[in-house]
């Protein structure tokens, strides 16, 4: 099967199904939701502190395929002999400006010059919460491979980024990481935008890792949508699928899943294993901020669903089941 590439009219992407996003006509509605919600949306309890153990890098994976989970979307993936970091975000705010914003409810687990050597990294979309220009800058003038979304590349080399690393890809792309890493962009149902008037003129993406032995799917930012299961039946099964399950809220249903329909996208991708991400690191919607992982471990038993819950920072080997529980500590 191949997937069918983006589409852009009068300059601005398209979603592969008609789409509402949180724009100007759901901003008053928004902003109501906000100031009536009365959920825990920042821990009571401040999480943390959490720490890497970076010794554990000295050593490759048991089984080839090991996640570190610095937060929301930020993943160090390293699978079949690669190193891969998706949207890395250390800065303390997610926003144009580190005076205000969303903040972190924890500490990055490390500092990034302590990362170990990376084959390559992702930028899923320009959101301030996955395209962080204080952690890219971090990267100028290395020789680090980036791979993006269409459009992305302008804001990667603005922050320092060689131009000749930077690779755009639109839906259905594939490059080699070294010689048997296969990396594709896919689809996703979501939009884009760092300002008020440039939204939707970069494209976003959920993206396939294949490699040697292990196939994973990082689906960064998506509402549901069928194309879940073309992706399932192109590119699956998936030993490990990455979904977001948090900043949801009952105005922007289309373009982020919540717990229940990111649990029906595993299953749709013919997902072996789930690992949660987006959730427990940022206020950015107007729920707890541990509901999102207390629900999905709900629909999990109801659908028979294996998770993947490491505590941030901390190196896990990928598998089977496994879950941490370690927000629980924090709940007020």
């Amino acid at each position: 099967m191949t997937l069918k590439g983006s589409i852009k009219k009068e300059g601005k992407y398209l979603n592969p199904i008609p789409t509402t996003d949180a724009g100007f006509a759901k901003l008053i509605p928004i902003l109501v939701e906000y100031a009536t919600n009365k959920a825990e949306n920042t821990p009571k309890i401040p999480l943390g502190p959490f720490k890497t153990d970076i010794s554990v890098y000295n050593a490759a994976p048991l089984n080839g395929l090991r996640i570190t989970w610095f937060g929301h979307s930020s993943l160090l993936i390293e699978i079949d002999g690669k190193r891969i970091l998706t949207d890395p975000v250390w800065s303390d705010r997610v926003s144009f400006s580190q005076s205000f914003g969303p903040k972190r409810f924890f500490a990055p687990t490390l500092p990034l010059k302590e990362l170990p050597p990376l084959d390559a990294i992702i930028i899923s979309h320009d959101h301030y919460d996955h395209l962080d220009k204080g952690t890219i800058k971090f990267f100028a003038g290395t020789t680090i491979p980036f791979y993006c979304s269409l459009g992305v590349g302008q804001y990667l080399e603005k922050f320092g980024i060689i131009k000749n690393y930077i690779h755009e890809m639109d839906w259905g792309d594939s490059v080699m990481i070294g010689h048997d890493c296969v990396l594709t962009a896919t689809p996703a149902r979501h939009f884009s935008g760092r300002g008020i008037i440039n939204r939707n003129e970069t494209l976003w993406s959920s993206w396939v890792i294949k490699g040697h032995t292990h196939n994973i799917f990082f689906g960064a930012d998506s509402g549901w949508f069928s194309g879940f299961n073309d992706i399932g039946d192109a590119f699956g099964p998936f030993d490990l699928t990455m979904l977001e399950i948090g900043a949801y809220g009952q105005h922007w249903a289309d373009i982020h899943m919540g717990p229940d329909n990111a649990s029906n996208a595993h299953l749709a991708l013919k997902g072996k294993v789930m690992m949660p991400i987006h959730w427990g690191t940022f206020n950015l919607a107007p729920h707890a901020w541990y509901e999102p992982v207390e629900l999905l471990l709900q629909y999990a038993r109801e659908k028979k669903i294996e998770l993947f819950l490491p505590s941030p920072g901390t190196p896990t080997d990928v598998d089977g089941a496994f879950n941490s529980e370690w927000w629980k500590q924090f709940l007020s």
